[in-house]
């Protein structure tokens, strides 16, 4: 177990206990817990360890047992999988490229086949598409020609028959940070909760009000999405199996979780560039470099990014709110990045810090859909050239006075500084 971090609707869990059982086996789930990750703080680990103890408790209710490893791949995974002596090793899809190393080390240190299960997206990444798409509109017709295939309803894991003969000492978990005032709450059933509270309210607002942040008709489940504690799928399938929501803001939601969220993880897996410069579309580096010497008005280090010391006092709210709640409203996310790149010497220098700043405060950072959304924003990915302007060239603009036509600024900057 690594990037789902739930018992229910987990398709790699249920096939291990297919093959397990078919084996006459038992069955072990193992966690590999790192030291540090790609900037996470200390809270980020506190609730993804949380969550896991949701776990563990809800694998033994199965007699399945939880193993926390902790330490490096090498030192510590490695000598504990063939301690194990497995005779199948399964493991939950990541295209993240430190992930990617992570298991081709631990596959060739296995003397047993790894396979790999897609249990974060509705369709498997590498069935969706086998290129790297040009944008949502050619992936589009591909994934929702899938949907009647894999949008289906999902089972769930049985009391296992057979009982780990191994002695397994307890775990011994980190000590729980605390997070912060207004974070969620981490766990399978907290992102039910959520998802149950969405579906009551917000999802009847969605298609009109998602870009209004205070409007609350968002679902504020990437976290859990991000996490694993939380099916995408399952998500998906309850809300097009709904009769009492409306095809507007059905279709509007399922775009957003299935067609944009799945292209993250398409552009994330076929293009080995997705953090840096290079994975920016041609047109967009084209005109950002002929844009690179243009005199730049505002221009502020990572220190003052960080401390919200910018003019815009819209942006400070954001920052700030990232920093209290681990959490940005979508829209703001883009205006909140495409700043970076007015206010940065070059778009490298852009791209360096809004990634860092992106995976150190967001709970949900880190991720295929972060890494997506800041190139959107600052590289023009899977979008289209618009009129030129300084700084930032053909690239998609977005300013705080295009944000105050659609919501009050000063209410959502209120609302900021009140956390």
């Amino acid at each position: 177990m690594s990037r789902d971090q739930r018992v229910k609707d987990n398709w790699a869990l249920l096939y291990a206990q297919q093959e397990a059982e078919k084996r006459r086996q038992p069955l072990v789930v193992v966690f590999h817990l790192q030291k540090s990750f790609l900037h996470a703080q200390s809270w980020h680990f506190s609730f993804l360890c949380q969550g896991l103890q949701e776990v563990e408790q809800t694998l033994l209710a199965h007699n399945i047992p939880f193993i926390l490893s902790r330490g490096t791949i090498e030192d510590n995974l490695i000598p504990l999988l063939k301690s194990l002596n497995p005779s199948l090793v399964m493991n939950d899809f990541d295209p993240l490229r430190i992930k990617r190393e992570w298991k081709t080390i631990v596959s060739r240190a296995l003397l047993c086949p790894l396979l790999e299960i897609d249990t974060h997206n509705i369709v498997p990444c590498w069935i969706a598409s086998d290129k790297q798409e040009f944008s949502a509109r050619t992936f589009r017709p591909k994934i929702l020609r899938l949907l009647p295939e894999f949008l289906t309803d999902i089972p769930q894991i049985s009391f296992h028959p057979y009982s780990c003969s191994i002695q397994l000492p307890p775990n011994e978990w980190p000590p729980h940070v605390a997070l912060p005032p207004f974070s969620p709450l981490p766990g399978e059933k907290a992102g039910w909760e959520t998802f149950l509270a969405f579906l009551s309210d917000g999802i009847h607002r969605y298609a009109q009000e998602k870009n209004i942040p205070l409007a609350n008709a968002t679902s504020r489940l990437s976290a859990y999405f991000h996490f694993g504690q939380l099916s995408p799928q399952r998500v998906a399938y309850e809300i097009s199996q709904a009769e009492t929501i409306s095809p507007e803001n059905k279709n509007t939601f399922l775009e957003e979780l299935i067609v944009r969220r799945e292209l993250s993880d398409n552009f994330v897996f076929y293009q080995k560039n997705y953090d840096n410069w290079d994975g920016i579309p041609a047109w967009a580096q084209k005109s950002l470099n002929k844009h690179r010497e243009d005199p730049r008005p505002f221009l502020y280090t990572l220190e003052e990014l960080e401390a919200a010391q910018t003019h815009e006092p819209l942006w400070n709210a954001c920052q700030k709110s990232m920093q209290k709640t681990g959490y940005l409203h979508g829209y703001l996310r883009m205006y909140w990045a495409k700043k970076i790149l007015e206010w940065s010497t070059t778009p490298e220098e852009a791209l360096e810090k809004a990634i860092y700043l992106n995976d150190h405060y967001f709970l949900d950072g880190r991720d295929p859909n972060g890494y997506t959304g800041i190139l959107w924003s600052i590289g023009g990915l899977h979008d289209r050239p618009f009129s030129e302007r300084p700084i930032i060239g053909q690239i998609r603009p977005m300013t705080a006075s295009g944000c105050e036509r659609k919501f009050s600024t000063q209410a959502f900057i209120t609302w900021a500084e009140n956390l």
